[in-house]
């Protein structure tokens, strides 16, 4: 479980084959100093198992299920990558409930300055989007934002300064491919709904 609040950048040292599909080596410092093998650290909204550790890097597996249900597989050394070590009890719950299952790629339509601030455009897969709701919550590459504006076709975010600073989300650009996890709670309503229990 995590809360969709980014707690380091790390830089991606390397990406090799592996028996079961791809190994990623990120350097990340401070997550590193805190985490054990087999922990749970959630990689751009992907929750990968933590599989080596060695002089502040960390190594993580991603198989074919992995690499075709995200973006992972883009990446390449020296790419940036939002980092966030899984909830321990007693943590804060900042965003909000992440399981770190990405539930689809989207791609960015644009990022522009306005008014009231930058604001990211994202386009997402049509069944998704049922999920989402103005003023509510979405996780973007492991990122928990709030939905300032929907549409037909994606939706709308307003990313504060903080936000900006501290991941990678100010970096993208136009059709950069970005992962999506919608809230959970959407997905049980739904279900229920659909089953005829409310």
């Amino acid at each position: 479980m995590f809360t969709g609040i980014v707690r380091e950048l790390g830089r991606v040292v390397s990406v090799g084959e592996s028996p079961t599909g791809i190994r990623l080596e990120i350097e990340a410092r401070q997550t590193a100093a805190s985490a054990a093998v087999g922990d749970s650290v959630a990689v751009n909204g992907c929750c990968l198992t933590v599989v080596s550790l060695a002089r502040g890097r960390i190594a993580f597996d991603a198989v074919p299920e992995t690499l075709a249900r995200t973006s992972i597989g883009e990446l390449r050394s020296g790419a940036v990558v939002n980092l966030e070590p899984a909830l321990r009890a007693g943590e804060p719950l900042g965003g909000h409930y992440v399981q770190g299952h990405v539930d689809g790629v989207g791609h960015v339509r644009q990022l522009e300055d306005g008014p009231q601030g930058r604001r990211l455009s994202v386009e997402m897969p049509t069944e998704l989007l049922r999920f989402v709701v103005e003023r509510g919550s979405v996780t973007l590459e492991g990122v928990s934002l709030t939905v300032a504006a929907l549409d037909e076709h994606g939706f709308t975010v307003a990313l504060i300064p903080h936000t900006l600073a501290v991941t990678t989300l100010g970096g993208l650009a136009s059709g950069a491919t970005v992962n999506l996890e919608v809230d959970v709670l959407a997905r049980y309503v739904e279900r229920l709904l659909s089953r005829g229990s409310l």
